[in-house]
């Protein structure tokens, strides 16, 4: 097993891999939910994906500041959807 997943099971390297490309989730969440830093999120991403893939979510994510959290304009909170005050028990009201 390489050092990079040591300590991983495939289903904590997928949801790395989802929290990488979710836009809001910092890099700083997954150092602490999984202990990587955002080099070794960086590598394992690399290593993951496909190369179109990879380029793409590396240019996606290079300076948004959203994914770093000294950058952010905002300290806590998740997105909030427009709709979502019309949200009720996971479905949405009839209008």
């Amino acid at each position: 097993m390489n050092k990079l997943y040591e300590g991983l099971t495939d289903r904590d390297v997928n949801r790395i891999i989802e929290m990488a490309w979710e836009d809001r989730t910092p890099f700083d969440a997954i150092e602490e939910q999984f202990g990587m830093k955002e080099k070794d999120v960086i590598k394992l991403m690399r290593r993951e994906m496909k190369p179109s893939s990879w380029r793409m979510w590396r240019t996606r994510v290079q300076g948004r500041s959203t994914k770093h959290a000294r950058k952010r304009s905002f300290t806590e909170g998740r997105h909030k959807c427009s709709r979502q005050r019309q949200i009720s028990n996971n479905k949405i009201s009839k209008r």
